[in-house]
């Protein structure tokens, strides 16, 4: 007689431990654990160029440019804004069918220390513009390629480079394995913080490496909205203003001028009170307490760079207690060609839903909204604070074993992401307890660091024919 069986709170049948284990088992026998092992462009391989320039169309037109000076500086460079090249690559090669929520863009910049609502000193994912359900091996892939690309930048040998690969997908699997045997409140509870860190570093790195991670951490707190306050503006006949850089920060007094710049800041404030409403009631509550001064738009990062980024300075109680937000354009995931369409119809929302699904603690100003005329047609915005206590690792700084121990961190780090919203008991039987895995993605990281290779130097020699347009500025 078969059992019946019971439902979960979504309504999807409940299966038992024993159930889901057999699920990932049994994805073995389609997708060997060794078929994710090298990669082979397909003949059909769009041009990375093109993809670029499709991307570019949208974005803001004098920017282009220093989006494409950013990304020849070096490989590495040209990887962080190449998502959209990987996501098609990604398409092709071998799944198990599990999914998860994906970060999208999960290459080793994006893990770094962040806030907690707290004020706590984190470590998890950053950005996640690109998040998105999709095959959990995907974010794997794209994490162990940016160790491959940031071990060569370093010069280390072939077999540190292959050590610090297959260190972090070890950690991805092993601590998967652990997360499967976690109930899921204790699952939903576990984050690392600074603390943790430097415990871990006892055992792990020299005095030099331990001193450096302390000064990451003290530099981390100091980036906050005070710090920003202090570099980003400027008093203006007695009264605070985004200070200009151009092209990097310019104030919209700059951009637009007269009507056409009341109109915007008349939509703007419009717009944070509108995103106000997506934030918890305590935490709206806290934004009304402040009113917006000036706006500015900013250009961030590098895969980024040419999306509208407005910087957005707040005021409270008198002229010294600023707010920065940072309302960031989202456009449709470069994920959703291959992974499906995002439940969400606003892009915006659809970032905040898996920010918050995947870290441990999210920016407590955390939120999204639609705008319609800022400058004649409709966008998504989703909008943070602009410093919150954020580190950034320097992997050109590390030697083969602090790369190691940072890509063991996090390796650790996007398992229980993962594990948070996938299924992690199908994920560790999958995986198995042998290396098979780790030793078939080592492979790929190497084929596609190699292709990565190939495409950065497709896009220097598209700038040296003058097909595209690049102007480099400061690193960032």
């Amino acid at each position: 007689m078969a059992t019946k069986q019971s439902k979960a709170a979504g309504g999807a049948p409940h299966l038992t431990p024993a159930e889901r284990a057999a699920r990932g088992k049994a994805a073995r026998g389609h997708t060997p654990r060794s078929s994710h092992a090298g990669f082979e462009p397909a003949e059909d391989r769009p041009d990375p160029v093109d993809i670029l320039e499709a991307q570019s169309a949208v974005r803001v037109p004098e920017l282009v440019p220093v989006r494409y000076g950013r990304m020849i500086e070096s490989p590495f460079r040209f990887y962080r804004g190449a998502a959209a090249i990987m996501a098609t690559d990604l398409a092709g090669t071998p799944h198990s069918g599990i999914r998860a929520q994906l970060c999208g863009d999960a290459h080793l910049l994006n893990f770094r220390m962040l806030a907690s609502p707290e004020r706590h000193l984190l470590f998890d994912i950053n950005d996640f513009d690109e998040t998105l359900p999709g095959p959990w091996e995907w974010d794997v892939k794209r994490l162990t390629t940016s160790m491959v690309i940031a071990s060569r930048a370093n010069e280390f040998s072939e077999s540190e480079c292959a050590g610090i690969v297959l260190a972090t997908v070890r950690s991805y699997r092993e601590w998967m394995s652990r997360f499967s045997a976690m109930r899921n409140l204790d699952v939903w509870y576990t984050k690392v913080d600074v603390e943790h860190l430097q415990d871990l570093a006892e055992g792990r790195l020299q005095k030099r490496g331990r001193k450096k991670l302390a000064r990451a951490a003290e530099k981390a707190r100091g980036r906050d909205t005070m710090q920003a306050f202090d570099k980003l503006t400027e008093l203006v006949d007695g009264e605070r203003r985004i200070a200009a850089d151009p092209p990097l920060v310019v104030p919209v007094d700059q951009i637009l001028g007269g009507v056409e710049r009341d109109t915007f800041q008349r939509e703007f404030r419009k717009l944070i009170g509108r995103y106000g409403r997506t934030l918890p009631t305590d935490r709206r509550n806290l934004l009304e307490q402040f009113h917006l001064v000036d706006v500015a738009r900013k250009v961030v990062g590098v895969g980024s760079v040419g999306t509208r980024c407005w910087i957005v300075l707040m005021l409270g109680r008198d002229g010294e207690d600023p707010l920065f937000l940072q309302a960031k354009e989202a456009d449709t995931s470069v994920l959703a060609p291959f992974a499906g369409a995002s439940e969400y119809q606003n892009q915006g929302e659809r970032v905040v839903a898996g920010q918050r699904l995947m870290q441990a603690a999210s920016d407590i100003f955390l939120g999204w909204e639609r705008v319609d005329g800022i400058d004649g047609r409709r966008r998504d915005f989703y909008i943070r604070q602009l410093r919150d206590w954020k580190g950034i690792v320097e992997p050109e700084q590390m030697i083969p074993a602090g790369l190691e121990a940072f890509g063991q961190l996090c390796g650790a780090t996007l398992a229980r992401a993962h594990a948070r919203s996938g299924d992690r008991i199908a994920i560790a039987s999958y995986l198995g307890r042998g290396d098979a895995f780790d030793r078939a993605v080592q492979l790929f990281a190497e084929d596609y660091a190699d292709q990565n290779e190939r495409d950065h130097q497709a896009l220097v020699d598209a700038v040296r024919s003058g097909r595209v347009q690049a102007e480099q500025l400061a690193a960032t």
